[in-house]
């Protein structure tokens, strides 16, 4: 595995790899795993950052401006290191700046930086894209952290839904074997609840590409208390649950390998390709233009809960 950097508050230890900048772990104060264990033979990812691009590219290309460039899906920054710029008990930023080897590939000079900060249960990351060139910069970013699943204490897996903050009744976005969105579906969420199995996944992620949402919850099964004192301990029983809030990502993907131990709920600020695209890379959906010299910032929230079994 690649170097980690760990950071810790009084409910939260985090690590971070600086091989995509990717949180690799997140425990709780009782030291159980929040994260997926990146089982190679499954998916070794984590909670990859997605930059410049979101999902796959026609052809594994692009074209900009008259230049056809080819990109891996999700873009080149989660396997790339980046260098540690500060570091706190609680905080740490890192850092990728563009090179000769990014720039043969993403013609801009770019920094991303990766800030991640913990405080009691909540760690924010903080995705900053800053345009050190002279033109518009054309970019798409994204979160893609996986989730145990079952969450600790949560439970059996058929128990776990996912609570949106709004009512999502358009129709959800599915990707070919190319990877490239095609079809509409009707929204598997009934009254912001979806209640995510297996089935779910075979024909790849789930895709939002028009979110009311901009927060979420994953939560198991209630605790049940002791028999004979269930009237006493009912008040104080609460699920295992993850909140999520991402105000600047409009989009959403969820997904997991059919079968394994893991959920990924993916705030997106972009997207791949449709089916038939070939127009310039500044008309790809998804894509936002950062103007020379400025940035821009993307936040995803996650508040921690392990379950309250009422002792």
């Amino acid at each position: 595995m690649s170097e980690t950097v760990t950071i810790r508050s009084e409910g939260l230890t985090a690590r971070i790899a600086l091989l995509g900048a990717e949180l690799v772990s997140l425990r709780d104060g009782g030291g159980a795993e929040w994260m997926t264990d990146g089982d190679p033979a499954v998916w070794s990812g984590r909670a990859p950052v997605l930059f410049p691009i979101v999902g796959a590219l026609a052809g594994g290309a692009y074209r900009l401006d008259g230049t056809e460039y080819q990109l891996p899906r999700h873009g080149f920054a989660r396997r790339c290191v980046f260098h540690l710029v500060e570091r706190t008990q609680n905080s740490a930023t890192l850092r990728l700046t563009d090179d000769a080897e990014t720039r043969a590939v993403y013609p801009f000079a770019f920094v991303l930086d990766l800030h991640y900060a913990l405080e009691g249960d909540t760690l924010t990351i903080t995705a900053i894209v800053t345009n050190r060139g002279e033109d518009a910069m054309p970019f798409s970013i994204g979160f893609h952290p996986g989730f145990a699943w079952p969450l600790p204490g949560g439970g059996d897996k058929s128990s776990h839904r996912i609570v949106f903050e709004d009512f999502e009744t358009g129709p959800i976005r599915r990707v070919d074997s190319d990877g490239l969105v095609c079809a509409f579906e009707d929204t598997p969420v009934k009254n912001r609840i979806l209640r995510p199995f297996t089935g779910l996944f075979h024909a790849d992620a789930l895709i939002w590409d028009r979110l009311s949402s901009r927060s979420l919850r994953f939560e198991g099964e209630m605790p049940k208390p002791p028999e004979g004192q269930e009237k006493d301990r009912k008040d104080r029983l609460a699920p295992a649950a993850i909140d999520l809030a991402f105000p600047g990502c409009p989009m959403l993907g969820i997904w997991q390998k059919p079968g394994a131990d893991f959920l990924c709920l993916e705030p997106w600020a972009g997207i791949a390709d449709p089916q038939g695209f070939d127009g310039d890379f500044r008309e790809k959906p998804g894509v936002m233009e950062l103007p020379a010299g400025d940035s821009r910032s993307f936040a995803l929230t996650l508040g921690v809960h392990p379950a309250q079994t009422g002792e």
